[in-house]
Formats: C-alpha cells, structure tokens, sequence
C-alpha cells in the first residue's frame, strides 16, 4: 500500500492544478513519450489500480523531471527498493486484472468464477517459483528494472507472492468446500449426493435427491442433455479462450451464456425429477459476483444525471430493467398485434 499511496499522492500533485497538468502533458508531448497524460485512481473500478502503476511506471522518468522542475522532492523515485516494489505490483496488477476480467461479464455461474479464482490461486506458486529462480518470466516490468540495476531482493517478493497466495486461500475456504454444491448443475451425476450442501436448500429432500438421481442414471433420454451441455459449454470456453487471445472484447459478449445453456437444459429435464431441479436452480440462483450489481449502479448514475431531475422511481426502475435485460423483444411482432386505426 505504501507504493500506491505514494503513486496516487503524486499523480494528484500533477493533475490537481490545471497548470500543472497542462504542463506535464506538454512535456510528455515534447519528448514523444509513448503516453499524452497520467491516469487517476478511482477506488469503484477493479481495474484502476493495474493500469495506474502500468502508466505511471512507463511516465517514471518524465514524471521525475517534472517534479525537479517545480522544486518538488520524492526521495522514494530515486530509492531501488522502493522501485523494486514499484515494478513488482506493476507486474501482479497485471495478473490480478487478467482474473477481474474473467470474472466480468453476464451470463458466468459461481463455479466457473470459482475455478478460475482458484486457478489463479494455483498460478501464484509458479509466480513464486518464476522469482526464486530469477527467470522473471511472468513479470516483465520487474525484469526491465532489474536489467538496468542488476539485483533485487528475490527472496521479499517471493515472500510476497505466498502471503497472498495464503490470503487467497484463506478468503476463499469455505468456496473451496462446496465445489461440489456448485458443480451439481453441470454435472449431476459425478457427485457423491453426500457431498451436497443440504442446509442451503432446506425445500430439497436428501433421500428423495438420492432416488433421483439413481433413477435418472440410465435414461439415456435424460442423460444425453448433460452430455450435450459439457460439450457446448466447453465450445463456449474455446471460443472465449480464442477471442481474449486476440483482444475482441465486443465478440466474447455475443457469445452464448452458460448460465442459459445450464438453465435451458435443466428446463427439459420432466417435474418428475423436482428435488434435482430444484437443487439445482438454488445453485443457479447465487450470484457469482457483484458485476450485475456494479453494472446496475453505473447505469443508474447514467440514466438519472442532472439533466433529468423529474425523473420519478417507476420511471427509472422502467429504464433501468431496458438497460440491463438480456430480453431482445420481437418489435415487428409487437406491431403486427397492434390494432391498426380505420383511417390509416
């Protein structure tokens, strides 16, 4: 925290005075710096932080001359291990803003964000291993800076990387435990019923589940959705996969939900089976993330700006539900029901 404190103290001093700001730009303009201007950190957005560090780390030296300029002195950008931090949470942001953008978006169930939270989790002891050998294959900022001083202090960052691997693992314990709860949407029949988190669903008898779930084994009828579902599931994963590779954002959105193709196929499953598809539509139901949430309070602050003060609460909620659905409504069918006027 004393890196970023620091960064955004110095970032404000820059951008807060308007001479100030319009100055450092020219000068960034002067010496053609790849970057026309700084970033500001703002707390509400998960990526703020990453991008930050990544644009003030690349401004460093341009940001150093501009403070000498107006006689303003920060012995921390001429200390290495302070910039040795510095480069190293440039590198871990990054990494930490690859999971963010993973975890965003509609449509993702609580057990795909949670395998990739603990994927993540497994990542950290490669990032821990590619430290203490000095490869510094996974943190190319850190390897840039130790290029131009030759030593850092392998052992503190690779202390670092565990701590938050073990707050990791900490944070996400109980996640860990009931993996199985969440898998049971996808695949039912892959899980010891005495695995299931009962308490959470007190609507779904545990015996009965159990009946269930033998009596459906062998109807290959029924057995044929799943088996459809994993495979379209993984077909949406490749194609997420391959379009993240190549930065088509816009694409991935169009992309089918897996949480609809997991709904659909339960839908086709007959009444017959109620304690399962109840189970699991109680599953489906928890919510994997806060995005939706986030994503419902930005578009509110959009919609109600200063410009439409009238606006009543009905009004707003009205607006807010054709903000945020995924319903894509049938307008030439609409119309066609509509009672033509004789005098037209």
């Amino acid at each position: 925290m004393e890196v970023m404190n620091l960064v955004i103290q110095i970032v404000n001093k820059i951008m807060a005075k308007g001479l100030n700001h319009r100055q450092f730009c020219a000068l960034l303009e002067e010496v053609d710096s790849a970057y026309s201007d700084l970033l500001l950190h703002n707390k509400v957005r998960w990526l703020s932080r990453g991008e930050v560090l990544k644009r003030f780390a690349a401004c460093l030296e341009h940001v150093k001359t501009f403070l000498e300029s107006k006689d303003l002195t920060y012995p921390e950008l001429g200390d290495p291990d302070w910039l040795e931090k510095l480069h190293f949470m440039v590198d871990m942001t990054s990494h930490l803003n690859t999971l963010n953008k993973s975890l965003q978006g509609k449509g993702g169930t609580a057990l795909q964000m949670l395998e990739d939270v603990l994927a993540f989790e497994r990542k950290m002891t490669v990032f821990a291993r590619d430290v203490q050998r000095g490869t510094l294959s996974h943190f190319p900022s850190l390897r840039e800076f130790r290029e131009e001083n030759t030593h850092i202090n392998c052992e503190y960052l690779q202390d670092a990387i565990i701590e938050m691997q073990t707050a990791f693992g900490k944070r996400f314990s109980e996640f860990r435990e009931e993996k199985s709860t969440l898998s049971f949407p996808v695949t039912p029949l892959d899980i010891d019923p005495s695995q299931l988190n009962m308490s959470a669903f007190p609507g779904v008898s545990q015996p009965d589940l159990e009946i269930e779930l033998a009596d459906i084994a062998d109807k290959d009828l029924w057995m044929s959705k799943f088996k459809s579902l994993t495979a379209d599931l993984e077909d949406v994963a490749r194609q997420k996969a391959v379009l993240a590779r190549e930065h088509k954002w816009s694409d991935i959105e169009n992309l089918p939900k897996p949480d609809k193709l997991v709904f659909e196929t339960w839908n086709a499953i007959p009444d017959t089976y109620m304690n399962m598809k109840t189970y699991a539509f109680g599953v489906l139901s928890i919510f994997g993330s806060t995005y939706l949430c986030e994503q419902i309070f930005s578009s509110m602050n959009y919609i109600k700006s200063k410009y439409r003060s009238r606006l009543t609460d009905d009004s707003l909620q009205s607006c807010l539900k054709l903000k945020v659905t995924s319903y894509s409504p049938d307008i030439e069918k609409l119309c066609s029901d509509v009672q033509k006027q004789k005098s037209h």
